[in-house]
């Protein structure tokens, strides 16, 4: 019969899986789920079975960087969008394009594939503005899926402004710089992927607990759902 301690190894386990999450964010989903649970002690189990992150050295970043994102005051003002990359098991390159609401961090869509044009990024925006409405402006960087005239032309015909960062300045899309962090950290750090099949079908399960269960700092400790039910 495991001890209380084991149990609750247990608890923390399944409720960490294959994601990388601090003390203090752990503390919060297991009260979440069992509110009898002391912080003490989860603190204790914590740190006895070695779930603990290393520490790592801070980034100095430039003081006052120039055009700072500003986090917008309601839905649809800003998206931030990203690409990020990674390889499957037969070390095929994979790209993923995700997108997130800059005010209350929700993802709203993160694409997996071998290859993505300027055409495939306007594909999956249509969608995702048939399912979320359509957002003012766009932010990215100065990729060439961006800065094609194709994109260029479908952001005139939707009317929608075009943020462009400044070059060397990821701070100025620094909601989805941090996006970009967990997201590979939990899910292609984490994963062995067979197939695009197989990467998105895990993302999408991502997704869904990014949303609705992991509470996020800049967010008082609220899920990007609940942030903006409030």
């Amino acid at each position: 019969m495991p001890d209380k301690d084991e149990q609750l190894k247990q608890v923390i386990e399944q409720t960490i899986g294959f994601s990388r999450k601090g003390r203090m964010k752990v503390i919060r989903l297991i009260q979440k789920q069992q509110p009898a649970i002391g912080s003490s002690r989860i603190r204790r189990v914590y740190e006895r079975y070695g779930f603990a992150l290393t520490k790592k050295l801070k980034r100095r970043v430039k003081d006052n960087p120039k055009n700072p994102i500003a986090v917008p005051l309601a839905r649809n003002i800003e998206w931030g969008m990203d690409f990020m990359s990674d390889a499957l098991i037969d070390g095929r390159r994979i790209r993923t394009l995700n997108i997130v609401e800059q005010y209350n961090r929700e993802c709203l869509g993160i694409r997996v594939a071998h290859s993505i044009t300027a055409k495939s990024v306007i594909e999956f925006l249509e969608q995702r503005i048939e399912i979320h409405g359509k957002p003012i402006s766009i932010r990215t960087d100065n990729g060439p899926e961006f800065t094609s005239k194709a994109f260029q032309l479908w952001l005139h015909n939707k009317k929608i402004n075009w943020s462009k960062i400044e070059k060397g300045a990821p701070q100025q899309n620094a909601i989805v710089e941090r996006f970009n962090r967990t997201y590979r950290e939990d899910i292609l750090d984490a994963y062995l992927f067979k197939n695009i099949k197989h990467a998105q079908e895990i993302t999408n399960n991502w997704i869904e607990e990014y949303n609705t269960k992991r509470p996020h700092q800049s967010l008082n400790q609220l899920t990007p759902h609940e942030f903006a039910a409030a």
